[in-house]
């Protein structure tokens, strides 16, 4: 479970800390920045591609632009502050100058789902030889093949896959988890895994569902306030968000359980009560023979087995019965 802090830190490393330390304490197993300068990023005529009416900046360069205060000296503190926390440092590199001095703070890589088609990215990340995540926004399967079968000929020795939607937020019906399946099927070798930008909701549904669908590496952002303006808070998950996806995880594999279908020890009870038996419909005789009215079948399962309900017929009664009577074997004989 991968916690996106991003840059909801706004350029405090204080915040970048607290931040580190929330979703540490929330369960999740990496703090994730994001590592660039505007200029090298963005032109100053990029357009945004996010819902201007939850971020109201409409230039990517002027949106960037506020966020990108941290330097190399932040970075190698907050990967510190990680390793004190007992969680992994992760930042995505969106320029290759990021790419070289987050390599020794940093166990593998996260490519941006933007940069998949960003070979010299790419190459740069793969000469590293460490795992990388790569996230599948906007992307197609042969996009995907290709950076794939790329990074590892470069010599990147692990590729783990990420499907994404590549909307800020993505709605509800645009999250299409079944493509992690169709992932699954296309690259059956690779760890998948779902980056969300859906909003959170009060089950962490989407989350949940994509576990379900078979991701697992979970991304998603992360921030202490959704109501803050601005950037990725809105579509940001809380610690208390955190908590909640890993309580249901902790149900789902509570009721998971065997793999083989038998009876549990605990429905022994259930099987003797709830089952029937073979039961006498009224008073009988020693010695009557045994025709179809004179039987029914009525609980406990402390009897003959319905299953033999045609094999009670034309037997004789060893002893006179009353009605309601739960017939063993030893009432007959042939």
């Amino acid at each position: 479970m991968i916690a996106e802090i991003g840059v909801n830190h706004e350029g405090s490393l204080s915040k970048a800390k607290r931040l580190i330390d929330a979703a540490a304490q929330a369960g999740a197993h990496a703090a994730k920045f994001q590592t660039y300068k505007a200029e090298n990023l963005a032109s100053v005529n990029s357009k945004a591609y996010w819902d201007t009416k939850l971020e109201k900046t409409k230039s990517q360069y002027q949106l960037f632009k506020k966020y990108d205060s941290f330097n190399e000296k932040e970075y190698i503190k907050l990967s510190l502050h990680c390793k004190k926390r007992k969680i992994d440092f992760l930042s995505t590199p969106f320029d290759i100058n990021s790419v070289n001095f987050l390599n020794p703070i940093m166990k593998y890589y996260k490519i941006a789902s933007a940069d998949i088609t960003n070979l010299p990215l790419i190459e740069a990340i793969a000469k590293k030889r460490k795992p990388v995540l790569l996230s599948t926004g906007a992307s197609k399967i042969s996009e995907i093949k290709f950076a794939v079968n790329f990074l590892k000929k470069k010599g990147c020795p692990n590729v783990s896959i990420l499907h994404c939607i590549l909307n800020y937020p993505t709605n509800y019906e645009n999250a299409n988890l079944n493509m992690i399946k169709s992932l699954s099927k296309n690259f059956p070798d690779l760890t998948i895994g779902y980056s969300d930008h859906t909003l959170p909701d009060n089950s962490m549904l989407t989350l949940v569902s994509s576990f379900l669908k078979g991701a697992r590496i979970i991304e998603k952002h992360f921030t202490d306030n959704k109501k803050l303006k601005g950037n990725d808070h809105y579509h940001a998950m809380d610690s208390k968000d955190l908590k909640v996806f890993f309580n249901s995880l902790d149900k789902l594999d509570s009721i998971s359980g065997l793999n083989k279908k038998k009876p549990l020890k605990t429905e022994k009870i259930s099987i003797k009560n709830a089952r029937r038996s073979v039961i006498i419909n009224f008073d009988l005789e020693k010695g009557v023979k045994i025709n179809k009215s004179m039987i029914t079948t009525k609980r406990p399962g402390t009897g003959i087995s319905p299953i033999y309900f045609k094999k009670v017929i034309g037997k004789y009664l060893k002893y006179k019965l009353k009605k309601d009577h739960i017939l063993k074997w030893k009432d007959l004989t042939n």
